[in-house]
């Protein structure tokens, strides 16, 4: 299930193609069928059939090559939830560039950096975004701004106009259908200080739709309602690309609203959606009517709400870097309440203790992944080979950073992350992102951030803090520092000084024992 990168490269499922082929193939299938349904909060929603869809996609190709744009060029797209954001990020594979797809909450800061160390050529980005990134990268060659805010008319002087990506398809250049070929970035919070730049092909991509339309049994017929952000892997490829491989509709939110989620799914006779906890709490506040789904997604399998609702969901884990489920439910069968699923026959799935070996039933161990890098795992860390390496084992294998316990049934549960990570709302954060931030600021000695559980955000991040010289006015600036640098959700909800911290081996701070003290 894995192999060396200094070994041959093997036959993909994918060879002779690319997401253009895709596209091209969905379109002569489903042609008339609508794949793209927007439903904005404010103002008029709109259609795009299969083909409507790949025309238009087509044509935003065709407007970054009359534009100068190569293939392998980096196309910065910075947009909340519309139908722009679909078609610049699969327009910009179309035509051989590669669309670096970022978390709109992304403070100056963050930006700057995502544009500097992708190399992006251009930016695609939305009126109430646009000085921002301007700002963040003067370094563009262009900037085109969509003519709306996730569906809110805005204007935005002395930018370039999105319609100006809009070029005749035919004018677009020949070049072989290549699975291994660059197709997009996420940046991804991990270990580090800094994000990390997962890069996928685009035999990833289409690994990713064919395995996530296979995990949740979706079909022509069905409908995926998508809210979750379209910078993420879940909304990329859970709902886009796997409806999109089945032939089926996605039903497009601006973002997630409990008193529209009703209304839009009954509108339209979803069938389908990914959620996540926060979501399902705020729906679960509201009257549950008659609807069509037959199944939710989420990070457990067949949890108590299921009643409630009246849907069976899929439990599954995965993340940016397997683009798909490595573990994964039933969507017709019952499966072990509140697990994360089997593990995917599409991957090899280890569960280890420190020296290596496999856990005994029902201990806890590190969870690893085998597969193919470039195919059913990313291809690297872009720029950044001493990350990608300290990311497998010597024989292959993914370090996932995720610990879970082997059960005796077969079913896998979620433990705990041996990473320095945080889960808010449903966001990965790195505790080094934080804590480079805090220690910046002067009269910081020290800083250790942790997870505070939350009743909607599951955890927030709390930032424990040594000051030698004192704490005058030091929380405000912290605070406001850690505004300035940070996404909002990224940002501590509380500061603690303390005059020192508990220690463990080496010398390192013994965070378990800091969250015991935000228990208690």
């Amino acid at each position: 299930m894995f192999y060396a990168m200094t070994a041959p490269r093997p036959l993909t499922p994918f060879e002779g193609m690319d997401i253009r082929s895709l596209i091209d193939a969905r379109a002569a299938w489903r042609g008339d069928h609508p794949f793209l349904v927007w439903e904005p909060f404010e103002g008029e929603g709109r259609t795009w059939s299969y083909a409507q869809f790949a025309d238009a996609v087509r044509r935003l190709a065709a407007g970054l090559q009359a534009r100068g744009v190569k293939v392998g060029d980096r196309v910065l797209v910075h947009l909340e939830n519309c139908p722009e954001s679909v078609i610049s990020w699969l327009g910009c594979a179309y035509a051989g560039a590669v669309p670096v797809t970022t978390n709109t909450k992304s403070s100056l800061d963050e930006v700057r950096y995502f544009a500097q160390h992708s190399g992006a050529v251009g930016a695609i980005t939305q009126p109430m975004l646009a000085a921002l990134v301007r700002e963040a990268a003067p370094q563009l060659g262009w900037i085109v701004v969509t003519d709306n805010d996730s569906g809110q008319p805005a204007s935005a002087e002395g930018f370039e106009a999105f319609a100006g990506l809009d070029a005749d398809p035919a004018a677009l250049a020949d070049r072989p259908h290549d699975p291994w070929a660059h197709f997009g970035i996420q940046y991804t919070s991990g270990t580090t200080a800094r994000p990390k730049a997962v890069l996928w092909t685009h035999a990833n991509a289409l690994w990713g739709g064919r395995m996530c339309a296979q995990n949740e049994g979706l079909v022509p017929e069905d409908v995926h309602l998508v809210y979750l952000p379209l910078f993420h892997t879940n909304a990329q490829v859970y709902s886009v690309l796997a409806a999109f491989w089945a032939g089926c509709t996605a039903v497009l939110m601006p973002k997630f609203s409990a008193s529209r989620f009703w209304p839009v799914s009954l509108k339209h006779g979803c069938t389908w959606t990914s959620m996540v906890p926060f979501c399902l709490k705020a729906i679960a506040g509201h009257p549950v009517p008659k609807h069509s789904y037959r199944n939710f997604g989420n990070g457990i399998c067949d949890p108590a709400t299921d009643k409630l609702f009246g849907v069976k969901t899929v439990g599954w884990w995965g993340m940016t870097e397997t683009m798909t489920h490595g573990t994964v439910g039933s969507p017709t069968a019952p499966d072990a309440p509140m697990s994360m699923g089997r593990p995917s026959p599409a991957y090899a799935i280890h569960v280890l203790d420190d020296e290596g070996q496999p856990v005994a039933v029902g201990e806890t161990g590190d969870l690893l992944v085998g597969g193919i890098r470039g195919v059913s795992l990313f291809l690297e860390y872009a720029s950044d080979p001493e990350a990608t390496a300290k990311a497998f084992t010597e024989d292959g294998l993914f370090i996932t950073g995720d610990r879970v316990r082997v059960a005796e049934d077969g079913y896998l549960y979620f433990a705990d992350r041996s990473k320095d990570m945080l889960k808010v709302g449903g966001e990965n954060v790195a505790a080094s992102e934080i804590e480079r931030v805090v220690a910046s600021v002067p009269g910081v000695g020290e800083v250790a951030v942790v997870a505070k559980r939350h009743p909607m955000l599951d955890e927030v991040p709390v930032a424990f803090v040594i000051a030698p010289g004192g704490t005058d006015g030091l929380e405000a600036a912290i605070l406001s520092a850690c505004k300035d640098q940070l996404a909002s959700f990224k940002q501590p909800h509380e500061v603690r000084f303390v005059d020192s911290f508990p220690r463990a081996t080496l010398e390192k701070v013994a965070k378990n024992e800091l969250r015991k003290l935000l228990e208690a």
